[in-house]
């Protein structure tokens, strides 16, 4: 099979552009596209499913062992012709010095044999650029570039000059992206405006499909790409199912799943069961766990504090069953939530926190967690790999226990993060794997 992964030195370079024109372009000829996102996002996967026309995935080489990462790369090139993936941030942008487990877009490529596809901007550059692919081309000496895609280009004499400078590199430039501010995707504080927000999506998707096609030498592009050696399918549940019904909220509040678990849950003969808080339904009473995902509960909060039957279904459920949930769920079961208008909504009261969207402040990065109780995460003393991302900050816990020792990926001091009472549990912390 082949393969290739798409990567920029930067964010906002275009690489999700490139990703999803290419997955596009390539799928209208007939191909079987195997989408891949590197690192702990749950936005892109979704538009890469819509361009692509198979489900995505996500492969992080800091939150999943090598053996996890070949595993699920076996499972999602099945019957693929080509396997196409999405580097994050900057290709090797990653944390700490732990060799191919930093989390960067490098190590999945050096992991699966992918050369890179290198897209640049080159806003405000001319034979400068030729200095960043040559630094990408020398950094890393598991890496081979592919191929270069220049981006922004104002001109065809902006095009010539980078282009040959890159070239006398003995880099192939297989494609020069002129600005258009037509073709961008719209975004808000969080990354993109999620694939089932985005108006007209599948028109979207075409135009992006159209304009890489037309700006790209997809046929070279595929020529250069080698055949990768197949992964050996590996442990296929990085989190083990919580339960065998699982009630799972879903919408557009309730969005952030990572394809890999509802699918291994599934495979576990797991029946998922969703639900919509935003639509006023409540947990399937027969479920024997509900599952609140992360998503944008801040911008719905209005609407959430009103759904009556979905809070008392809510909290009915959870006085005999397990409830847990993730970041924007977690906000959800405490019991007060402010928006950024500054106006408080009263949540599920489930749990005591209370948090606000008022004065936002970032919180990002890898965490590792240890569990202090048995619950859908795992038993007591399970170690956890995963993400935080989110914008909200904690006004109060309410006197709830916490659920886990939590350390982040630069070494600091573990502190207890999270809560738990009774059967309710939750946190801002996103798991990826469990590390069984």
């Amino acid at each position: 099979m082949k393969g290739f992964l798409i990567a920029s030195v930067r964010s906002g370079a275009g690489k999700t552009t490139v990703s999803l024109g290419l997955m596009a372009a390539l799928a209208r000829r007939g191909l079987k596209v195997a989408p891949v996102k590197c690192g702990p996002d749950y936005i892109d996967p979704a538009f890469h499913a819509a361009a692509a026309g198979r489900p995505g995935v996500n492969l992080d080489s800091w939150a999943m062992t090598p053996a996890q990462v070949m595993g699920l790369a076996a499972r999602q090139a099945e019957d693929a012709d080509l396997l196409v993936a999405e580097g994050l941030m900057g290709l090797f942008d990653g944390v700490g010095h732990e060799s191919g487990r930093t989390g960067s877009s490098a190590d999945i490529a050096a992991a699966l044999g992918l050369k890179v596809l290198l897209v640049l901007d080159v806003t405000g550059q001319s034979t400068s650029a030729a200095a960043v692919a040559l630094g990408a081309k020398l950094l890393d000496r598991r890496l081979t570039i592919l191929g270069v895609v220049l981006n922004r280009v104002g001109s065809e004499r902006h095009r010539r000059l980078c282009g040959e400078a890159i070239e006398a590199l003995g880099l192939p430039v297989l494609g020069a992206l002129p600005r258009d501010t037509t073709v961008e995707l719209p975004e808000r504080h969080l990354g993109l405006i999620q694939a089932e927000e985005t108006d007209d999506l599948a028109h979207r998707l075409e135009a992006l499909g159209d304009f890489v096609g037309r700006h790209v030498d997809i046929d070279r592009l595929i020529d250069l790409c080698d055949g990768t050696t197949p992964a050996v399918a590996g442990p296929a549940s990085l989190l083990p199912p919580p339960g065998q019904r699982i009630a799972l909220a879903r919408d557009a509040a309730f969005s952030f799943v990572y394809p890999h678990h509802l699918a291994a849950w599934r495979a576990a003969g797991a029946e998922i069961l969703p639900f919509s808080p935003l639509a006023n339904e409540p947990p399937d009473p027969t479920a024997d766990v509900c599952w609140l995902p992360g998503g944008y509960p801040e911008l719905h909060a209005g609407a959430l504090a009103a759904a009556d039957g979905f809070l008392d279904g809510l909290r009915a459920f959870a006085s005999d069953k397990q409830v847990h949930g993730e970041c924007g769920g977690y906000m959800v079961l405490g019991a007060g939530l402010v928006d950024a208008d500054g106006t408080r909504h009263a949540m599920a009261g489930l749990l005591g926190l209370e948090t606000s969207y008022e004065k936002r402040r970032l919180h990002l990065g890898y965490r590792r967690a240890r569990l202090f109780s048995n619950g859908p995460l795992g038993p007591e003393g399970a170690v956890l790999s995963g993400h935080e991302f989110h914008y909200a900050s904690i006004l109060a816990t309410g006197g709830d226990e916490p659920l886990a020792d939590v350390s982040d990926a630069h070494g600091g001091a573990s502190a207890p993060d999270g809560s738990r009472r009774g059967t309710v549990s939750g946190s801002f912390f996103h798991a990826i794997s469990r590390m069984d």
